[in-house]
């Protein structure tokens, strides 16, 4: 990693997990491997900001570590990339258990549960769906009526119009972010002006 940290693929550490590693990784991966308009990629990275941002809507007074968690949601893929679900399935169970683990020393790396509980899995799977409403109507060239198939319909009072960003400002702002939530967690001091919205 850029950070000089060894991840072991095959028994990841928590203690060679790096934010930084993080974001820079993710914003430099591109959501639907790159096949969307415009003049850069919308990166993992800003879309678990918006995930995040998503699943605080729909459940209004989440906990700082469950919105750290929604935020995280997608860090492994700072190593193995984005890969469309069809292709995961395809790759089988042992590329599952890969992700399991990566993920658990994620979680272990920024004092979550190793295992995301099954309610705040469901509130996060059904913001990174909404975003993905979004991300296919105004990126991907998906009809209305084909991303509500594929995806369901966005929550109610909540709209988005997303602009992708550069790598370098979505790594500054998953970056911000992680340390607002961070702060309020209690992994790291909290910044002067602590706001979760």
């Amino acid at each position: 990693m850029l950070s000089g940290r060894r991840l072991d693929l095959l028994d990841p550490s928590p203690f060679d997990i790096e934010v930084e590693d993080i974001a820079h990784g993710l914003a430099r991966v591109a959501r639907w491997n790159g096949q969307t308009i415009g003049e850069h990629a919308f990166s993992v990275a800003q879309h678990s900001v918006v995930v995040e941002e998503i699943a605080a809507h729909i459940k209004p007074g989440l906990e700082p570590k469950w919105r750290l968690a929604a935020l995280l949601h997608d860090a492994s893929e700072y190593v193995i990339g984005d890969m469309i679900s069809p292709f995961k399935a395809a790759l089988g169970v042992s590329y599952k258990e890969f992700e399991t683990r990566l993920e658990a020393a994620i979680h272990v790396r920024y004092g979550l549960p190793p295992k995301t509980p099954a309610a705040i899995k469901t509130l996060i799977k059904k913001a990174d769906k909404a975003c993905a409403f979004f991300e296919a109507t105004q990126l991907a060239g998906f009809t209305r009526q084909e991303a509500l198939g594929f995806f369901g319909r966005p929550p109610e009072g909540y709209d988005l119009t997303i602009e992708p960003l550069p790598a370098a400002q979505a790594q500054a702002r998953y970056l911000e972010r992680y340390r607002v939530l961070a702060g309020a967690v209690g992994i790291i001091p909290a910044p002067d002006a602590f706001h979760t919205e």
